[in-house]
């Protein structure tokens, strides 16, 4: 693999997993991130680690193809994904992988898609835990909302964290691609915690931090009274803006 392709995810990784543990996202083991390094290897937190303090040593290097086949398979057993987490490894001295590493394989596969984020904000699980949690996904408050996190986020149910997960977020994704036509910047995951998907770092950190900010004006919002979302119209206006898409070039959503 390239050494300088490995180094550089490896630095970004880690800054954006410090900020994630620093902005209070996730805490004790919660929560993971990862990178591509080439169309064979991807780097995933290790299992129990945590973001706040990650270290080198605590990315695990996994094959794609050790991985990816068991999103086909109709049963596996949990000896069998313990047993193929650990054989996804590229190095047998490495860490154990995050049992949330098959839906980062899976994501990672997806165009464009260069790094992954995951994380269990108190706004947005404040959300996601309540009735509300519809309304948030598909409306948008404000612009910038829009600009870092799409005119609509995908939602799911409910589901055990691991390999079932990783099905269901794949199901997900590939039913909004062929409604929207793209894919989402943002997966919400009821009852559990939040996904920003991108070609960069700074993809994955913005639309992170703008759900954690559209969460709390949300619940802001419902304790005044009630949520008013952006007319639809408006929506798809700042969404296809020309101003609007050259900041996102350039901030590099």
């Amino acid at each position: 693999m390239p050494q300088q392709s490995q180094i550089l995810v490896h630095a970004r990784l880690l800054e954006l997993s410090r900020e994630f543990g620093r902005s209070q996202w996730t805490i004790l083991g919660e929560g993971n991130t990862s990178g591509r390094i080439d169309d064979k290897i991807f780097a995933v937190k290790a299992s129990g680690s945590s973001l706040g303090t990650l270290t080198e040593i605590e990315l695990t290097h996994c094959y794609f193809d050790k991985l990816l086949p068991l999103l086909d398979r109709e049963y596996v057993a949990d000896q069998e994904i313990e047993e193929c987490l650990q054989a996804s490894r590229v190095s047998e001295t490495s860490l154990k992988p995050s049992v949330e590493t098959f839906f980062h394989a899976y994501l990672l596969t997806l165009p464009e898609v260069n790094f992954v984020g995951h994380t269990h904000p108190v706004s947005v699980n404040q959300v996601l835990c309540s009735p509300l949690r519809d309304s948030f996904a598909t409306e948008r408050r404000f612009p910038d909302e829009v600009v870092c996190c799409g005119p609509i986020s995908l939602l799911l149910p409910y589901e055990d964290p691991g390999l079932a997960l990783a099905r269901r977020i794949r199901e997900g994704v590939e039913d909004f691609l062929r409604e929207f036509k793209k894919l989402p910047k943002v997966i919400l995951l009821a009852n559990h915690g939040v996904i920003t998907i991108g070609p960069s770092v700074d993809s994955v950190r913005v639309a992170m931090a703008m759900t954690v900010k559209a969460a709390e004006i949300f619940v802001g919002a419902h304790s005044l009274g009630g949520n008013v979302a952006m007319p639809a119209a408006e929506v798809v206006r700042i969404e296809n803006r020309l101003d609007e898409e050259y900041r996102r070039k350039i901030l590099r959503l």
